[in-house]
């Protein structure tokens, strides 16, 4: 176990922050699930943008990498393009 308060506080800090971004990863894979299981057209148009959004927010703040962020907005326009 750590033995300097340094070392205890980051443990702390780790601890939260893993927390904090396992939630926004989990809700921006449930958001991309949500997408890719649309079937109807206009409706994954209106989703697109927020879910656009979502992505470049986390490849921001480095939850996700950058270039996963464009491969998944890439990946799903080639989506919502084939459908109706």
């Amino acid at each position: 176990m750590a033995n300097h308060k340094s070392s205890e506080k980051r443990i702390r800090q780790t601890k939260k922050r893993t927390l904090h971004n396992r939630y926004y990863a989990k809700t921006m894979r449930n958001a991309v699930r949500k997408l890719r299981a649309c079937t109807d057209k206009e409706e994954a148009v209106k989703m697109y943008p927020a879910v656009q959004k979502m992505l470049d927010k986390l490849a921001k703040t480095n939850i996700i990498h950058k270039n996963k962020a464009a491969n998944l907005k890439s990946s799903l326009c080639a989506h919502i393009k084939k459908l109706g």
